[in-house]
Protein backbone atom coordinates (compact mmCIF):
# COMPACT_ATOMS: atom_id res chain seq x y z
CA UNK A 1 0.00 0.00 0.00
CA UNK A 2 2.67 2.26 0.16
CA UNK A 3 3.73 2.14 -3.10
CA UNK A 4 0.53 3.36 -3.93
CA UNK A 5 0.38 6.11 -1.69
CA UNK A 6 3.76 7.43 -2.86
CA UNK A 7 2.96 7.24 -6.79
CA UNK A 8 -0.71 9.46 -5.80
CA UNK A 9 1.54 11.67 -3.86
CA UNK A 10 3.93 11.86 -6.30
CA UNK A 11 1.22 12.26 -9.44
CA UNK A 12 -0.68 15.18 -7.49
CA UNK A 13 1.85 17.25 -7.01
CA UNK A 14 2.08 20.46 -8.98
CA UNK A 15 5.17 20.17 -10.59
CA UNK A 16 3.76 16.75 -12.72
CA UNK A 17 0.91 19.02 -13.50
CA UNK A 18 2.81 21.73 -14.82
CA UNK A 19 5.17 19.70 -16.60
CA UNK A 20 2.10 17.83 -18.53
CA UNK A 21 1.21 21.39 -19.47
CA UNK A 22 3.94 22.09 -20.56
CA UNK A 23 4.92 19.25 -22.91
CA UNK A 24 1.16 19.42 -24.16
CA UNK A 25 1.57 22.84 -25.01
CA UNK A 26 5.18 22.25 -26.29
CA UNK A 27 3.81 19.41 -28.90
CA UNK A 28 1.43 22.23 -30.46
CA UNK A 29 3.79 24.73 -30.55
CA UNK A 30 5.81 22.55 -32.00
CA UNK A 31 3.49 21.96 -35.13
CA UNK A 32 3.19 25.67 -35.63
CA UNK A 33 6.73 26.06 -35.57
CA UNK A 34 7.07 23.31 -38.28
CA UNK A 35 4.30 24.62 -40.46
CA UNK A 36 6.31 28.14 -39.93
CA UNK A 37 9.06 26.75 -41.43
CA UNK A 38 8.13 24.07 -44.31
CA UNK A 39 5.14 26.96 -45.06
CA UNK A 40 7.03 29.84 -44.92
CA UNK A 41 10.48 29.86 -44.40
CA UNK A 42 11.82 26.87 -46.47
CA UNK A 43 10.23 28.49 -49.92
CA UNK A 44 12.13 31.48 -49.28
CA UNK A 45 15.54 29.69 -48.57
CA UNK A 46 14.96 27.45 -51.54
CA UNK A 47 14.28 30.59 -53.91
CA UNK A 48 17.82 31.20 -54.92
CA UNK A 49 18.93 28.14 -56.04
CA UNK A 50 15.01 26.04 -56.16
CA UNK A 51 16.96 23.75 -53.94
CA UNK A 52 15.47 20.36 -52.80
CA UNK A 53 17.98 19.41 -50.51
CA UNK A 54 15.06 15.92 -49.18
CA UNK A 55 15.93 14.74 -52.97
CA UNK A 56 19.94 14.58 -52.26
CA UNK A 57 21.11 11.00 -51.95
CA UNK A 58 23.74 8.81 -53.07
CA UNK A 59 22.51 5.00 -54.50
CA UNK A 60 24.27 2.52 -51.81
CA UNK A 61 23.34 -0.78 -53.57
CA UNK A 62 22.85 -2.01 -57.30
CA UNK A 63 19.08 -1.56 -57.05
CA UNK A 64 18.99 1.81 -56.00
CA UNK A 65 21.92 2.45 -59.04
CA UNK A 66 19.43 0.71 -60.99
CA UNK A 67 16.18 2.81 -60.97
CA UNK A 68 18.39 5.58 -61.06
CA UNK A 69 20.21 5.53 -64.36
CA UNK A 70 16.91 4.22 -65.74
CA UNK A 71 15.50 7.41 -64.63
CA UNK A 72 18.47 9.65 -66.17
CA UNK A 73 18.63 7.15 -69.47
CA UNK A 74 15.01 8.00 -69.93
CA UNK A 75 14.87 11.99 -69.36
CA UNK A 76 13.46 11.88 -65.93
CA UNK A 77 13.85 13.34 -62.94
CA UNK A 78 15.71 10.90 -59.88
CA UNK A 79 13.24 8.92 -58.41
CA UNK A 80 13.24 9.69 -54.84
CA UNK A 81 14.79 8.18 -51.30
CA UNK A 82 11.17 6.67 -51.07
CA UNK A 83 10.89 5.22 -53.72
CA UNK A 84 14.01 3.93 -54.15
CA UNK A 85 13.42 2.24 -50.86
CA UNK A 86 10.07 0.83 -51.85
CA UNK A 87 11.59 -0.41 -54.72
CA UNK A 88 13.96 -2.56 -52.64
CA UNK A 89 16.84 0.11 -52.87
CA UNK A 90 18.88 1.27 -50.40
CA UNK A 91 20.19 5.00 -50.58
CA UNK A 92 22.54 7.25 -48.20
CA UNK A 93 19.85 10.41 -47.87
CA UNK A 94 22.53 13.33 -46.69
CA UNK A 95 19.70 15.40 -48.24
CA UNK A 96 16.95 15.14 -45.49
CA UNK A 97 19.62 15.27 -42.72
CA UNK A 98 20.80 18.80 -44.28
CA UNK A 99 17.07 19.66 -44.17
CA UNK A 100 16.14 18.40 -40.64
CA UNK A 101 19.31 20.52 -39.71
CA UNK A 102 18.46 23.68 -41.11
CA UNK A 103 14.89 23.20 -39.64
CA UNK A 104 16.20 22.77 -36.32
CA UNK A 105 18.71 25.37 -37.05
CA UNK A 106 15.31 27.94 -37.62
CA UNK A 107 13.54 26.43 -34.62
CA UNK A 108 15.95 26.86 -32.40
CA UNK A 109 16.27 30.38 -33.53
CA UNK A 110 12.26 30.86 -33.43
CA UNK A 111 12.27 29.26 -29.50
CA UNK A 112 15.21 31.86 -28.77
CA UNK A 113 13.22 35.53 -30.14
CA UNK A 114 10.31 34.12 -28.07
CA UNK A 115 11.97 33.23 -24.67
CA UNK A 116 13.61 36.56 -25.49
CA UNK A 117 10.78 38.13 -26.43
CA UNK A 118 9.20 37.06 -23.38
CA UNK A 119 12.13 38.07 -20.87
CA UNK A 120 12.37 41.13 -21.60
CA UNK A 121 8.52 41.39 -21.06
CA UNK A 122 8.36 40.07 -17.79
CA UNK A 123 11.71 42.54 -16.83
CA UNK A 124 9.28 45.18 -18.29
CA UNK A 125 6.02 44.20 -15.79
CA UNK A 126 8.62 43.70 -13.24
CA UNK A 127 9.87 47.25 -13.42
CA UNK A 128 6.64 49.09 -13.90
CA UNK A 129 5.87 47.40 -10.18
CA UNK A 130 6.65 50.39 -7.84
CA UNK A 131 8.17 49.05 -4.92
CA UNK A 132 6.50 49.48 -2.07
CA UNK A 133 7.43 52.83 -0.31
CA UNK A 134 9.58 52.23 2.86
CA UNK A 135 7.90 51.60 6.50
CA UNK A 136 7.26 54.31 8.35
CA UNK A 137 9.48 53.83 11.73
CA UNK A 138 7.97 51.18 14.29
CA UNK A 139 6.90 52.54 18.11
CA UNK A 140 10.11 50.96 19.69
CA UNK A 141 11.92 53.51 17.23
CA UNK A 142 10.15 56.25 17.42
CA UNK A 143 10.48 55.94 21.55
CA UNK A 144 14.62 55.39 20.88
CA UNK A 145 14.25 58.65 18.38
CA UNK A 146 12.43 60.79 21.69
CA UNK A 147 15.30 59.29 24.20
CA UNK A 148 17.94 60.06 21.94
CA UNK A 149 16.59 63.61 21.00
CA UNK A 150 16.01 63.80 25.46
CA UNK A 151 19.75 63.09 25.80
CA UNK A 152 20.42 65.68 23.43
CA UNK A 153 18.73 68.60 25.27
CA UNK A 154 19.81 66.85 28.68
CA UNK A 155 23.49 67.88 27.91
Amino acid sequence: MGFVKEFREFALKGNVLDLAVGVIIGGAFGTIIKSAIDDLIMPIVSLPGKADFGNWYLPLNDAARKLVDTANAAGLAAPSPKAIRDAGGSVFAYGSFITEAINFAILAFCIFLIVKAFNTARKRFEAEKAAPPPAGPTNEEKLLAEIRDLLKTSR
